[in-house]
């Protein structure tokens, strides 16, 4: 499971919402140090090569717009999913020039996503998991599961402990925020995510850990079993 050692009151669905709901295109600063991670994650998640890509957690859709654009191939789908209705509304802006390859759902927190079992061949997250509390990670990653089809690969990048210099204390300070008040960090924490990739439903193909402005992200592919 997830390393629970910084758990806490994790947001509500509704509490989540409301947040990002007020934080608007704002969460899009946080790319200073979210940037590498990502660009990780799409390179060892072989977004080029896929055809379905599902995405937790969407945003403003300014990943989906740049996937669309240039990363995946002609034929593909995305779908993003997310709680924020200011959200949603942004990333259909960004999506629209892409048509029918594009789709933007709002979930309203059911346990199971509105996504067609076994369709997608890539499920990627960023700074998701690191919202949810311990069973909240667990469903999800069944719900991950149930929409890849076997082979199909997921790719998790999200806040994870620092282990030295700068990272560590900033990680430190994040988590003792986060124990304080969880809306002080938008409900997010340090998380690793490494061991919850691994047999019997997963097989781990990539994990790296890159810094950037003292704050440290965990970046995780696996492939369906």
């Amino acid at each position: 499971m997830a390393d629970a050692s910084h758990e806490g009151r994790t947001l509500t669905h509704e509490e989540a919402r409301r947040f990002y709901d007020r934080v608007g295109r704002a969460q899009d600063t946080q790319a200073f140090y979210e940037r590498e991670a990502v660009a990780q994650l799409c390179s060892h998640a072989e977004l080029a090569r896929a055809t379905h890509v599902v995405e937790l957690g969407c945003g403003t859709g300014k990943l989906a717009a740049e996937l669309l654009a240039s990363s995946l191939p002609a034929s593909a789908r995305y779908t993003g999913l997310d709680a924020s209705g200011v959200m949603v509304r942004s990333a259909r802006q960004r999506t629209e020039p892409f048509g029918a390859r594009a789709s933007i759902v709002q979930t309203d927190g059911a346990p199971v996503l509105p996504v067609e079992t076994g369709s997608a061949d890539r499920f990627v997250a960023n700074y998701v998991f690191d919202l949810l509390g311990a069973e909240g990670i667990a469903a999800m990653l069944l719900e991950a599961h149930r929409v890849l089809a076997p082979g199909g690969l997921i790719g998790i990048a999200g806040l994870t402990p620092g282990e030295r210099g700068a990272a560590r204390w900033v990680s430190a300070l994040w988590t003792r925020a986060f124990r304080l008040r969880p809306g002080l960090t938008g409900g997010c924490r340090p998380l690793r995510m490494r061991d919850d990739l691994g047999p019997p439903r997963w097989e781990l193909r990539f994990e790296t850990v890159v810094s950037a402005y003292g704050v440290a992200s965990e970046v995780v592919v696996a492939a369906r079993r």
